[in-house]
């Protein structure tokens, strides 16, 4: 890929309310990590038809599946709502989960951040905790009710792309949910767990498919450094996968 990678964003939605217009916005440190890394944003609205959606995915070469300050809506996924949990809008639930079904028909590299991952997951058929401290035995704390720069320690799966990413061991970083993933996709594998057995990330399995899930949030303000990488091993990923396929030389000889 000889130009910069063009990345799709989902925007936030917010509906009507009584003193101001619906509209849609975006996390700025959303797009100044993808600029940063080498790749051009694209803002994609929440779209009420799968065709136009469609035409738009056609235009980019790897997606952002970001997430946002509320929930998933637990009804939807089988649960008896938890007092905790505020589920986000129904036209921004519906549009990412139309959008995360797209990438994956279309395998567009994606990387699924917050409730980005966990919308991926559901839609490749794994499964969620609504409210960590009543589903996970002996849970840490993965959200400050006060502070939004809560930090804790993952331990990153040896052979992952976390592992590529950041070398075997453990890493610290930022965390701001109540949800996460119970059982992942069968497309994908887990790249990264909180010391309480949470899932932190994960990757995809298949070879035509470059696709990283992670719970932390390195676009954001409490994110360091070394988060940051993320998104350049994704950018990274996104040339790999449109890359021309090399031909061994008894494969251009039988061509």
């Amino acid at each position: 890929m000889s130009q910069k990678p063009v990345i799709g964003m989902n925007a936030d939605f917010r509906p009507e309310r009584k003193n101001s217009i619906p509209f849609s916005w975006i996390n700025a440190g959303q797009y100044d990590s993808i600029t940063a890394s080498g790749g051009v944003p694209f803002v994609i609205p929440p779209l009420a038809e799968d065709d136009d959606l469609k035409r738009l995915l056609e235009n980019v070469d790897g997606l952002v599946l970001g997430g946002c300050k509320l929930d998933l809506e637990p009804v939807r996924l089988g649960f008896d709502p938890n007092p905790a949990t505020r589920p986000m809008p129904s036209r921004r639930e519906d549009f990412d989960r139309r959008l995360a079904r797209l990438a994956f028909d279309m395998k567009i590299p994606t990387l699924a951040i917050g409730a980005g991952m966990q919308t991926l997951n559901i839609i490749c058929g794994g499964t969620l905790f609504q409210h960590i401290p009543s589903d996970v035995l002996k849970s840490l704390q993965h959200r400050d009710p006060v502070e939004s720069c809560l930090r804790h320690v993952i331990e990153i799966v040896p052979g992952t792309k976390m592992d590529q990413i950041y070398g075997p061991g453990e890493i610290r970083v930022n965390s701001d949910h109540h949800m996460a993933v119970d059982n992942v996709a069968s497309c994908f594998r887990v790249s990264a767990t909180a010391m309480d057995g949470v899932v932190e990330a994960y990757e995809s399995v298949l070879e035509n498919w470059w696709c990283l899930g992670v719970q932390f949030h390195p676009e954001n303000q409490s994110s360091s450094a070394l988060d940051m990488q993320v998104f350049q091993a994704f950018i990274d990923g996104v040339k790999e996968q449109h890359a021309p396929a090399i031909l061994s030389f008894e494969d251009r000889q039988a061509a």
